[in-house]
């Protein structure tokens, strides 16, 4: 392993965590820009921590990255061996999209509203089934996941029966952890994990950030946010648009709170009013995906064919190169993003 010293660097470059947010196909964009990242060679990862698509790439990530490091290679191969493997679980998506290609996605999307106003998952598909899991059974080494070292990982899912969240990292992150993490009760049964039933980590969070502060040693954390927070309006929207855009503030909601929380607990520290020996200076980085996957409108996430795939994926390396340009000096020195918005007060008299 290589050491690190007191400002989060190591030999290989700076030290960050990951914060990946979930998004249906739009988690492509995802992938395109961590394949930046490794290519690019500066940085290496502490943790990460994935909800829905966000946690499928972390995982593939990670696993990549402890085979490579099990068979002996070294930094530069196994960044090679993390890109090939994103790209080879982003195509098998793509492949599977292609067989729903014939079919206009607008109709599509009606189709399945439709239906699941008068049928449960459970109707629709009694038996479970879900190519992504088999896939991620054939591929995902979860018990070398469980015991490997280099790198934290955490996948976020909504427990049904007390509407909290629930992070499941080391001996509990499974196969059954990821799928419930991007398990969506409209389409998809309830994940059974033990005792209980889990739904998509983006109601609870999208994605979890607090296990970062308290189980890695960097200080930076690398937010990739796919789902827009402001998105243009109109009284006239369609029905499909209307539940689109509530599930993106109903998915962004305890994102930002926490990030309005980091951003307390920094100025606090900034003041003088906290001790710096017991709270965590967090600077916040992100690669903004929300302003260029609007334009494809939030129902493009249901779309998975290959050349959308391979769209989304090189405008994902794009935005990871142009971050790489204009921030990585800021990594270790100061956050990046913007201040988070707060509530608006407004005072009548």
């Amino acid at each position: 392993m290589t050491e690190r010293n007191g400002n989060g660097r190591t030999a290989a470059g700076k030290m960050i965590d990951l914060a990946l947010q979930g998004g249906g196909s739009h988690g492509a964009f995802t992938a395109g820009v961590l394949d930046a990242l490794l290519e690019d060679g500066r940085l290496r990862f502490d943790g990460v921590s994935g909800t829905s698509a966000g946690a499928m790439n972390a995982v593939v990530l990670a696993d990549a990255l402890a085979r490579a490091h099990d068979d002996g290679q070294d930094d530069a191969q196994a960044r090679e061996a993390a890109r090939k493997a994103l790209r080879r679980f982003w195509d098998r998506v793509g492949l599977m999209g292609n067989f729903m290609a014939g079919v206009p996605l607008p109709t599509a999307q009606t189709l399945a509203t439709i239906f699941t106003q008068w049928l449960s998952p459970a109707q629709m598909n009694p038996l479970g089934l879900n190519p992504l899991r088999q896939w991620l059974q054939s591929e995902i080494d979860f018990e070398r996941l469980a015991r490997q070292r280099q790198i934290k990982v955490f996948v976020s899912a909504t427990n049904v029966r007390t509407g909290r969240g629930e992070v499941f990292s080391g001996q509990r992150l499974s196969v059954d952890a990821v799928m419930a993490s991007a398990c969506l009760p409209t389409l998809f049964q309830a994940v059974q994990i033990g005792d209980d039933y889990y739904w998509d980590g983006g109601y609870s969070g999208n994605p979890v950030i607090h296990p970062l502060i308290y189980h890695t040693q960097s200080a930076d954390v690398l937010l990739v946010q796919i789902n827009p927070i402001e998105a243009p309006w109109t009284p006239a929207a369609s029905a499909l648009d209307i539940m689109e855009r509530v599930n993106e503030i109903t998915f962004n909601a305890s994102l930002l709170a926490e990030m309005r929380a980091i951003e307390f607990v920094s100025r606090l520290l900034a003041e003088g009013r906290l001790d710096p020996d017991r709270y965590r200076n967090v600077l916040l980085h992100r690669v903004d995906g929300g302003a260029a996957l609007a334009t494809f409108g939030a129902a493009s996430k249901s779309r998975a064919d290959s050349a959308f795939i391979a769209r989304l994926y090189d405008l994902g390396r794009g935005a990871g190169g142009d971050w790489l340009r204009t921030h990585f000096d800021d990594i270790g020195v100061r956050s990046s993003v913007a201040r988070v918005a707060h509530h608006e007060i407004h005072h009548t008299t």
